[in-house]
């Protein structure tokens, strides 16, 4: 695919998503959303409904602005014992959510959304990758919280920063605990977009 072939959107700023299309060797723009999270109601919402929801709202904010395109929007959560974990506020939360998290195992949960408004395309689909974490000793938690790899991460860390020594095991998609389990977002550009371009 040549670079001046600008397939879709993707409407987030996280850096590790677009890292791991442009990793698959897809060419696309960014347009992060400007959508305010804490403005859409999902307080009743299940973890699964709730990324959905976030998902779809966030690729509908630039689908409204370009409706012959296609747009991509992700929203990850953290599900502990159905509790919705997102990204901590400050060290103090960062601390309370690592050490909740790796206590026992949990879930990653990834909603994308897939618009088109022109063609009246919405797809929306959930990932649920199931973690199962290392016993961290405190000198390990004190290092994380210090090191500050959990700021901008749903449930505190990074499993491409982290993972060996904080995961003993996955079952599920590897690229969803990073942020976009590219194995759905492959099926979807190609059964999808890819076929209608």
């Amino acid at each position: 695919m040549s670079s001046d072939e600008k397939k879709f959107i993707l409407a987030s700023k996280s850096p590790r998503r677009k890292l791991l299309l442009e990793q698959a060797g897809f060419s696309f723009l960014v347009i992060p959303s400007g959508v305010d999270e804490s403005e859409i109601a999902t307080a009743d919402l299940d973890s699964i409904e709730h990324t959905k929801t976030l998902a779809l709202a966030k690729a509908m904010n630039i689908a409204k602005k370009y409706t012959t395109r296609f747009v991509f929007g992700a929203d990850t959560v953290v599900d502990f014992e159905g509790e919705i974990i997102g990204k901590p506020k400050d060290p103090a939360d960062a601390e309370r959510i690592t050490r909740m998290l790796f206590s026992k195992p949990h879930k990653v949960i990834t909603a994308v959304a897939l618009l088109n408004i022109d063609s009246a395309i919405e797809i929306v689909e959930a990932v649920v990758t199931i973690v199962y974490p290392r016993k961290l000793t405190e000198a390990q938690i004190a290092e994380h919280i210090k090191g500050g790899l959990w700021q901008g991460k749903a449930g505190a860390y990074g499993i491409q920063e982290t993972g060996d020594e904080f995961i003993e095991r996955i079952e599920g998609s590897f690229t969803n605990v990073i942020g976009l389990p590219m194995e759905l977002m492959e099926k979807l550009i190609e059964e999808v977009i890819l076929r209608i371009l």
